[in-house]
C-alpha cells in the first residue's frame, strides 16, 4: 500500500531485497515477472504508472517508467511465450472504463 516492493526467497521469511517508496508512495496494484526474461518484472501503481525493473541492469531503481495517460488502469497482466525465442512480450492493461489495451515491450526487456 505504500509502494514498497520486497523480493523473497521461498525458504526465508526475510526479503533478499527491499525497495521502499519505489512508486513515490503510490499503492502497487499489480506486479508480475516477465515471462520471457529472468530478472525483469513490471509493477503498476494506483496512478496508472508502469515501472520496469531489470535487476541485471540496475538493482536499485526501475530502468523505465511509463505513464498511461488515457483512463485509469486497474490491473495488468503479461503475455508471451517463454518457450519461444522471438522476444515478444506484451502487457495487457485493463482500464476502469472496461477498455483493454495491449502494448508490446521493447526487445531489450523481453529477450534473454
Amino acid at each position: 500500500s505504500d509502494g514498497s516492493i520486497r523480493l523473497h526467497q521461498m525458504t526465508s521469511e526475510y526479503p533478499l531485497m527491499q525497495w521502499n517508496d519505489s512508486t513515490n508512495g503510490q499503492p502497487i496494484t499489480a506486479l508480475q515477472w516477465a515471462l520471457t526474461r529472468p530478472a525483469v518484472f513490471f509493477a503498476l501503481d494506483a496512478s496508472s504508472n508502469i515501472y520496469i525493473w531489470d535487476l541485471l541492469e540496475n538493482d536499485l531503481l526501475p530502468v523505465a517508467k511509463q505513464t498511461i495517460p488515457s483512463g485509469k488502469v486497474v490491473t495488468m497482466t503479461l503475455l508471451g511465450e517463454p518457450e519461444k525465442s522471438n522476444g515478444l512480450l506484451g502487457i495487457v492493461l485493463a482500464k476502469e472504463s472496461g477498455q483493454i489495451d495491449i502494448q508490446y515491450v521493447k526487445k531489450k526487456w523481453a529477450l534473454l
